[in-house]
């Protein structure tokens, strides 16, 4: 059971939780007013690799959100660092867009297609048939196979697409090499979200709407966590998995009435 007035601290996903594509969730403007009101701090984690935070928060303003761009952390900043911390100043063979890019040069990391240290894999739209094997053939001569994050498929609006794990899948399986992935449920990622909030794992929740990234990744912080039915996840997938959320619900609109509740 989790007392919502209690918590000081909200982690969210956004793919599934907070919009489908480019449609806002129901009960998603209910959820961030309450969030305001009631000063509690919040931070949308997303695994997408896409998106830089100032293009996240540009892409809720055009929702009619306004959330600072200080509220966002994405599997490209996660992938960024752990290098940084790994090989300071490495130089990587990339597949993704320009927010993965950005991330990777902002912290001292170059590209290289011809003997890189790291094969970085992220979604986009530059995958294609090349690149894949050309990430394939330099894993194969040493470079480091390293995923932004493990989601297999994304929800958007007319159904799902492939995500990162699904991409890097013909890369693992063409070398025999295992990705290491750094977005959730990669528990760095998990405690650099706990640290921007500077709250404590007992004083936050997580909220997601798949049980094998989001949930486990909370769990496994020590974290509550609500499941939200609103993105990957029915009211059967949490029965095909040894763990349970703290919380379902059908869509983060939901939060805060359950907190009013509980007052």
């Amino acid at each position: 059971m989790i007392n919502f007035n209690e918590i000081k601290g909200f982690i969210c996903d956004m793919d599934g939780v907070i919009y489908r594509g480019n449609q806002i969730i129901p009960g998603v403007r209910e959820f961030i007013d309450w969030l305001n009101k009631e000063n509690k701090k919040f931070l949308f984690l997303t695994n997408n690799s896409c998106y830089t935070p100032r293009e996240l928060q540009q892409k809720l303003a055009r929702m009619g959100l306004d959330v600072s761009e200080d509220h966002f952390y994405t599997s490209a900043l996660a992938t960024a660092a752990f290098l940084k911390d790994q090989a300071p100043g490495c130089s990587v063979y990339a597949i993704g867009e320009a927010a993965l890019f950005n991330a990777l040069y902002d912290a001292g990391i170059t590209m290289n297609d011809i003997n890189p240290d790291y094969v970085v894999v992220g979604e986009g739209k530059t995958y294609s048939f090349d690149t894949i094997t050309k990430a394939t053939n330099l894993v194969r001569n040493g470079a480091k196979l390293i995923g932004t994050n493990s989601d297999v498929s994304a929800p958007i609006e007319n159904g799902i697409m492939p995500a990162c794990g699904a991409l890097v899948a013909p890369i693992e399986i063409a070398t025999g090499k295992k990705a290491y992935f750094c977005g959730k449920p990669n528990p760095l990622m998990m405690r650099t979200g706990l640290r921007m909030l500077k709250c404590h794992s007992n004083e936050a929740v997580m909220v997601g709407d798949r049980m094998d990234t989001d949930i486990i990744s909370g769990l496994e912080s020590g974290m509550k966590t609500v499941l939200v039915l609103s993105g990957a996840s029915t009211a059967e997938t949490p029965k095909t998995y040894g763990y349970r959320p703290s919380a379902i619900f059908d869509n983060v609109g939901c939060i805060p009435g359950a907190a009013e509740e509980q007052k």
